[in-house]
């Protein structure tokens, strides 16, 4: 009868001592037989289905009883309500004194239809997850096909030419990998973390190893570290902000051409800001110094093998969409910033021999002229130099530029630091404000700077707000984390 009926009655029960079911269901029948005429007689009601069985659920404590009673009725609106009402005259259940009281009645189809509009609620959304779009369609085909090219070395993950090139690029992460893959590059492994393992310090003996690091702490640490167990000899730096596996194509081959040699990073302060400095030098000066005669082109004096160990840095069709996106120019213009370089004569070399030399940043895309930068002061200021206003960031958060500058201007403050993605201060506040801080900021946060625990509560508002990164002395255990936020510690920025 419940699932064909109308309405639900739903009731209370009290009574003033111990009863059970059977006590309650009799006193329902017996003291309204006859109070409403036979067309409302409860048991006539029953025996024509138009009134469902009698539901009781009842406990007894201290003496005392206590429940429910729900009827399913098939009756209309005003009978069902009639047949509550009676309920309500019942004031003994068995030997003991009882109270009913209707609580509710209930359109049994309203429940239904609210269950229904769950259910496709639901189902739509998983229609619409299964859904691809064409642009979803192409990454996914994209997303196969690097996971079917990345490999592994001794347990890291790296690409499918790592152990057979004579030139390699040392990264962080596995995403780095996978991006550096996605344009053609296959000859890179990934430390895993700020500890080089020793697979990778055995690996760059006897190779020109490349490092490509994210621009933070973290890329400091690796390098020197790897500097003392292993080999490094040319270093790169994302873009200032961002991390490797962020990069577009032309951002990746742009920072590959602009790698320094390692042995020349001198100075004080941090090796990612000694590399800056060495590479606005080599912008100014390199460019003339290193153009060729007319119908010629520099060409690394590496090992014999080079050539065709970074040519398999990328392949046919990566290399024939860079020479159709980039037009060729009357004059071969290269900028050598690797090894030793000599000049030869042009050839029709293969487009992926083009792109391989991006890759390893001993030249740019054949017929590609050099990427020319403002200048940025002085060509002959040092390294050093460069680094002294790096003293001076650190008295006013307004000078500091960097997310690494924030973490260590707030280290023992119990601050909390709102920044844009230009690393610029938004607000700051006490640590136990942060949630405030971020709900009521006027501008949306790039990032989070906490000096103090990460907890739940703040890295929900962060993620609703619509944070990107969220940088914290310590955290606390989350329930659930948004993956839309991410969280590291401030001792790996």
């Amino acid at each position: 009868m419940q699932d064909s009926a109308k309405y639900l009655i739903h009731a209370e029960i009290r009574a003033s001592g111990v009863v059970e079911r059977s006590d309650v269901v009799g006193a329902i029948f017996g003291q309204t037989e006859g109070l409403l005429g036979n067309d409302l007689d409860l048991r006539t009601l029953q025996d024509s289905s138009k009134v469902g069985r009698i539901d009781v659920e009842i406990e007894s404590e201290a003496g005392r009883s206590y429940g429910t009673v729900t009827i399913a009725s098939g009756l209309d609106k005003a009978e069902t309500a009639v047949l509550a009402a009676a309920l309500e005259t019942i004031d003994r259940v068995g030997p003991c004194r009882a109270e009913f009281q209707v609580t509710d009645l209930e359109d049994a189809r309203a429940a239904k239809r609210r269950e229904v509009v769950d259910r496709a609620t639901d189902l739509l959304a998983e229609f619409e997850e299964t859904t691809l779009s064409s642009d979803e369609l192409v990454e996914e085909v994209r997303r196969n096909i690097r996971v079917e090219d990345i490999s592994e070395y001794e347990g890291l993950p790296a690409g499918p030419r790592v152990t057979d090139s004579d030139a390699i690029i040392v990264v962080e992460g596995r995403a780095d990998v996978l991006t550096l893959l996605r344009y053609g590059i296959k000859n890179a492994i990934a430390v895993e973390g700020t500890d080089v393992p020793d697979a990778v310090a055995d690996l760059t003996r006897g190779r020109t190893v490349t490092t490509f690091l994210d621009g933070d702490r973290g890329g400091d640490l690796i390098l020197k570290e790897l500097d003392q167990v292993g080999s490094v000899d040319y270093v790169t730096f994302a873009p200032a902000g961002k991390s490797v596996e962020d990069l577009s194509r032309q951002e990746v081959l742009s920072a590959l051409r602009k790698k320094a040699p390692y042995d020349q990073l001198t100075g004080p302060g941090s090796i990612r800001d000694a590399f800056a400095g060495e590479t606005q030098s080599a912008d100014r000066s390199g460019v003339a110094d290193a153009r060729p005669g007319e119908g010629q082109a520099t060409t690394p004096t590496e090992q014999d093998g080079s050539d065709a160990t970074t040519a398999s840095a990328a392949d046919d069709s990566d290399s024939e969409s860079v020479t159709e996106e980039e037009p060729a120019a009357s004059e071969a213009e290269t900028v050598a910033v690797g090894p030793e370089q000599s000049a030869a004569t042009a050839t029709n070399d293969t487009a992926d021999a083009s792109v391989a030399d991006d890759a390893t940043g001993t030249a740019p895309l054949e017929g590609e002229a050099p990427e020319e930068e403002e200048p940025a002061g002085d060509p002959t200021e040092s390294a050093a130099d460069a680094e002294e206003p790096a003293a001076d960031a650190e008295e006013s958060p307004d000078k500091v530029t960097t997310l690494a500058g924030h973490v260590d201007a707030l280290e023992g403050s119990e601050t909390v630091r709102l920044l844009d993605e230009d690393c610029g201060v938004l607000a700051e506040a006490a640590a136990e404000d942060a949630f405030d801080a971020i709900e009521g900021a006027d501008e949306i946060p790039t990032t989070v700077v906490l000096d103090g625990d990460l907890s739940q509560r703040v890295l929900d508002v962060a993620a609703q707000r619509g944070v990107r990164e969220v940088v914290a002395t310590g955290t606390g255990e989350f329930v659930k984390q948004p993956t839309s936020v991410r969280v590291r510690l401030a001792t790996e920025v």
